[in-house]
């Protein structure tokens, strides 16, 4: 369980770092599944609803960026999501209701690795309340080398900056009163977890290391916060639970909100929208 001293470090800055959260049998068949997906990855050519590649991917040398909803794809990352001491983390940052709203796992290899540009997650999916943050699963030690997550600490309480370009939505800040000054890196050791609110301004730089950087990552939502974009079909939301009973009264807070309307004029994932970005600073660093 987490110390005051941690909770109120979230809640201040918007961001914590847990180590020993997964254990060692835990992480390697993280490792595991994850070379086996890599491997299978070498048999598209293409992105598929399961495989976001790498540019330069092919059969030879698969390249594997992320893949997509891994707790639907494998026992080992669906436990993973439920593992009780994450979540027991988690129910003292959002309360004890818990629903998750989205799952990847994302990787960077050795001396390459796409970076990602600076941006809130709240752009991507406001809800009635910011009761939400990520958990990401280090399933390798992740350091400044391998282009760990790097957040502006405290960014959390501030504006929802413009992720808009020419009118449309690119999934990046381009508000040109932002500044990344006071950035920090968020180094955990794999087995341990990272922990970052849904407004904190965060991205990651390409992997220039020898060392891959695979990282799993679980939104996680107070289970009273509800997507201002519509919850869906009853049943499906009700069954992204982790913990609690499900309510059809949404707790709805003065958060700020901006949209991510109109859309991109290009579908996918986050990788493929920030192509759209005129500048791209963190790919270039």
């Amino acid at each position: 369980m987490l110390s005051r001293d941690q909770i109120d470090h979230y809640h201040e800055r918007g961001y914590l770092a847990v180590e020993d959260v997964y254990s060692e049998d835990e992480v390697q068949s993280l490792r595991r599944v994850t070379d086996e997906f890599i491997q299978k990855s070498a048999e598209v050519t293409d992105h598929t609803d399961a495989f976001d590649l790498e540019p330069g991917h092919s059969p030879e040398s698969p390249k594997l960026r992320r893949l997509k909803g891994p707790i639907s794809l494998h026992e080992v990352y669906a436990r993973a999501i439920r593992q009780e001491k994450m979540l027991d983390i988690v129910s003292q940052l959002i309360g004890s209701g818990i629903r998750t709203n989205g799952n990847k796992l994302n990787i960077k290899y050795s001396h390459f690795g796409s970076a990602v540009e600076w941006h809130q997650d709240w752009g991507f999916y406001p809800h009635t309340n910011d009761d939400l943050l990520a958990v990401g699963v280090a399933i390798d030690d992740m350091n400044l080398e391998n282009g760990c997550m790097m957040v502006i600490p405290g960014s959390h309480k501030g504006p929802i900056f413009d992720h808009h370009q020419d009118g449309r939505f690119v999934g990046g800040i381009t508000d040109p009163g932002f500044s990344p000054e006071g950035a920090v890196p968020v180094q955990v050791k794999a087995g341990g977890i990272s922990l970052h609110h849904v407004r904190i301004v965060h991205g990651s730089e390409p992997n220039k290391s020898a060392n891959p950087r695979r990282l799993m990552l679980f939104q996680m939502a107070a289970a009273d916060a509800w997507p201002l974009s519509g919850a869906g079909e009853w049943g499906a939301f009700n069954r992204s639970l982790l913990r609690g009973e499900p309510t059809n009264v949404p707790r709805v807070e003065p958060v700020p909100v901006r949209m991510p309307l109109p859309p991109a004029e290009l579908g996918g994932s986050i990788y493929e929208i920030q192509t759209l970005m005129n500048e791209r600073p963190l790919a270039t660093m």
